[in-house]
């Protein structure tokens, strides 16, 4: 099951999710980027992108306006959708209408892997390889990683730092992988101190001392979090 959540009060770029992208609203142009993964569904609360959804033959779920994060509204919609415990939910943010198929794929198959072999870890996410210049943008998140590709740390700000620039940059990609129980789990966990500090919900999972399985993948795609981000990405992509 993909999830995209989209909520239309967007501090940096209101009503971004509807920013028309090639014709259709954004969250529309995600979802297409996705639909033959698996079956989608859009999570929202705004009735503007429901209809959106239902014009362009995506389901919609209705979700309350109150949560602090993608992930929480995710959980919400799995619960509604009855989604049972080891099914694999992956959350696609609706800011990502040039996101690769293969990207997500993968994501989705490492929670496979994760199920088969009983492996302990809360969730799956992915990472490019990024040049020092770009780490430098706070709008992009950078994440570093043990030697098992699990996640020790994600921050907007440019890590580890390097006072001679030799070595890679990870930019993070927000795709988050689980099973419905794991995204259960998750949610329950409440919010953490480094979450609210960077803005960034999945340092949650790493402030309660549970595991993010990282996945390296080639990427040109990017998050829109702002009008030049949209104007930057359309020069790109066209």
């Amino acid at each position: 099951m993909i999830i995209i959540p989209a909520r239309v009060a967007s501090s940096r770029f209101p009503n971004k999710v509807l920013a028309d992208i090639g014709g259709v609203p954004m969250v529309i142009a995600t979802a297409r980027r996705v639909e033959r993964i698996d079956r989608v569904a859009i999570a929202t609360d705004s009735e503007a992108v429901a209809e959106s959804a239902a014009a362009h033959g995506f389901e919609a779920v209705m979700t309350s306006p109150d949560h602090r994060s993608g992930t929480d509204r995710t959980r919400e919609a799995a619960a509604k959708l009855g989604l049972d415990a080891d099914e694999i939910v992956v959350n696609v943010q609706a800011d990502e209408p040039f996101i690769e198929p293969e990207v997500v794929q993968r994501v989705f198959s490492r929670v496979g892997e994760a199920v088969r072999a009983s492996e302990d870890l809360m969730m799956v996410s992915c990472y490019k390889r990024i040049e020092p210049a770009f780490a430098d943008d706070p709008n992009h998140v950078k994440v570093i990683m043990d030697h098992a590709g699990y996640a020790i740390y994600f921050s907007r700000s440019k890590i580890p730092y390097d006072r001679e620039e030799h070595h890679d940059y990870y930019g993070h990609l927000g795709i988050y992988g689980f099973t419905r129980e794991s995204l259960e789990r998750f949610c329950a966990l409440g919010s953490s101190p480094l979450e609210d500090i960077e803005k960034l919900e999945q340092l949650r999972a790493l402030y309660f001392g549970e595991k993010i399985a990282m996945v390296e993948v080639e990427s040109r795609s990017f998050g829109i979090d702002t009008p030049e981000d949209l104007e930057k990405a359309l020069e790109i992509f066209g």
